[in-house]
């Protein structure tokens, strides 16, 4: 393949650029010029490699999670454009679970039983606490006329994210068991890391948007204050299970 490229040995003093701006070797015409980001993506992994990556991340992204349920959340009391806040958040603790398992250590983690514990515990007790709070909400956030409920600053929806995924002790169980799967030692290590993460917050991020997207259309639905406090009290007590269950959550992946 390189010396298709003109990058085998003595092939640069044969290789020129057509006119047309073809690349040409020995009379012979290349109909394509590679580009920088296929460069990177053939030098990190292979294509089919890449593509099980690709249709892993989807799954992952679809699959009922805990950033699923805030986004859904977020996006019927405060719309979209606000709900991209928290969403990005969550890619941010998504991005730190992807370095943490791509580092190793993520290993170190479900090595040590206090450290993963530590983790897990600080997570569970995270979403149990936001699920008691919009439990808690009632009808405070009942919407007149179609209009978005108050969002509050958005540090916090950004911090929500964040913590919702960094502090999951399923997402670091998940990404140490499946990264390595994809990843070979004939490679530059931080390429492949480069490129998975690149390809999973692209992929979480369009999916999150689309359950936010898809919760914020039934805004119309939910302006009575009876509407609301179910709501509260349903993306709530979600929350509180997922955080519950995060406590049955082993080190080596199973579940109690």
């Amino acid at each position: 393949q390189s010396g298709a490229w003109g990058m085998g040995a003595g092939a640069s003093k044969a290789a020129i650029l057509a006119p047309g701006g073809l690349l040409c070797r020995s009379g012979q015409r290349v109909d394509k010029i590679p580009t920088r980001s296929t460069n990177i993506l053939v030098a990190s992994m292979d294509l089919h490699t890449w593509l099980a990556f690709v249709a892993a991340s989807c799954l992952i992204a679809l699959s009922p999670g805990s950033g699923a349920v805030l986004a859904m959340s977020h996006g019927l009391s405060y719309g979209v454009r606000r709900t991209s806040v928290t969403i990005l958040g969550l890619q941010l603790g998504l991005l730190l679970l992807l370095l943490v398992a791509g580092a190793g250590v993520g290993s170190l983690l479900l090595a040590s039983e206090a450290a993963f514990n530590t983790v897990k515990v600080l997570g569970a007790c995270y979403l149990i606490y936001i699920g008691w709070s919009q439990w808690r909400a009632g009808t405070g956030n009942a919407l007149q006329g179609g209009a978005v409920a108050p969002a509050g600053p958005w540090q916090r929806r950004f911090a929500t994210g964040f913590l919702t995924n960094a502090t999951n002790p399923k997402g670091i169980v998940f990404m140490v068991a499946v990264l390595p799967q994809f990843m070979t030692d004939a490679r530059p290590l931080w390429m492949q890391l480069l490129v998975m993460a690149a390809t999973s917050l692209v992929i979480d991020l369009t999916v999150m948007h689309g359950y936010a997207l898809g919760a914020s259309s039934l805004r119309r639905m939910m302006q009575s204050p009876r509407a609301v406090r179910n709501q509260n009290r349903v993306f709530g007590g979600v929350l509180m299970a997922v955080g519950a269950g995060l406590f049955f959550v082993k080190r080596g992946g199973a579940h109690a």
